[in-house]
């Protein structure tokens, strides 16, 4: 009777020294592939990150035509259009004549479910919020995504008052300038957009008090 021969005998099995080279080679390849792709997309990604922001700056700041770059560095606000890695950034507002309209101020905080980038405008004049746009969220959907998409939640920053702080009060108890309503089902997203700007007025209004305006204020 014979007996059936075993295809692989005779063949050794690849040593542990190939199997890390090859899984290195692997590794080492889809790094460079990842790394390629970012590079080549980055260019398209910074220009609509600006785009979006330049229109955010519009939005929360009606009525002006021109924005411009500011940094507070060395304890001045100073208008830049480069700005450096530590720099903190605001834009100003200006009209058709070149006065300056206000101030559109990013802030970011802890939400429900992680953070919540937003850019608020603020007329020095009037000491109010003129808008508030969300830039990056991650709030529960159907939910938390309600600060961007609920239109009477972010209409309730148009004339806001931030004397001497805003709140977040249950809805239809608001009765002060200085009071919105949460919405229902995301009181705690709600109130994180809140806190982010009081928290950045308390960051910036000093210092937009302190230094010389750059433009004149309408």
């Amino acid at each position: 009777m014979s007996s059936l021969q075993n295809p692989t005998a005779g063949k050794s099995e690849p040593s542990s020294a190939k199997l890390i080279a090859t899984l290195s080679f692997a590794g080492l390849l889809s790094g460079i592939i990842i790394v390629l792709a970012f590079e080549a997309t980055l260019p398209t990604i910074t220009d609509y990150k600006a785009r979006m922001l330049r229109q955010a700056v519009f939005k929360v700041l009606p009525g002006v035509s021109d924005m411009k770059q500011m940094v507070y560095r060395d304890g001045a606000l100073t208008l830049s259009e480069q700005a450096q890695k530590d720099d903190q950034v605001i834009f100003g507002g200006y009209d058709q004549s070149g006065k300056l309209v206000g101030y559109a101020i990013p802030g970011a905080g802890p939400g429900f479910q992680d953070t919540i980038s937003l850019l608020y405008g603020y007329l020095p004049s009037k000491r109010q919020v003129s808008g508030m746009e969300i830039l990056a969220s991650r709030e529960t959907p159907g939910l938390g995504d309600k600060i961007y998409k609920d239109l009477a939640f972010v209409s309730s920053f148009e004339t806001l008052s931030i004397d001497p702080e805003i709140k977040a009060l249950k809805k239809g108890k608001r009765s002060k300038p200085n009071e919105i309503d949460a919405i229902t089902g995301a009181t705690i997203s709600s109130k994180a957009v809140v806190r982010i700007i009081n928290e950045a007025n308390q960051r910036w209004l000093p210092r937009l008090e302190q230094t010389p305006r750059l433009g004149n204020e309408e």
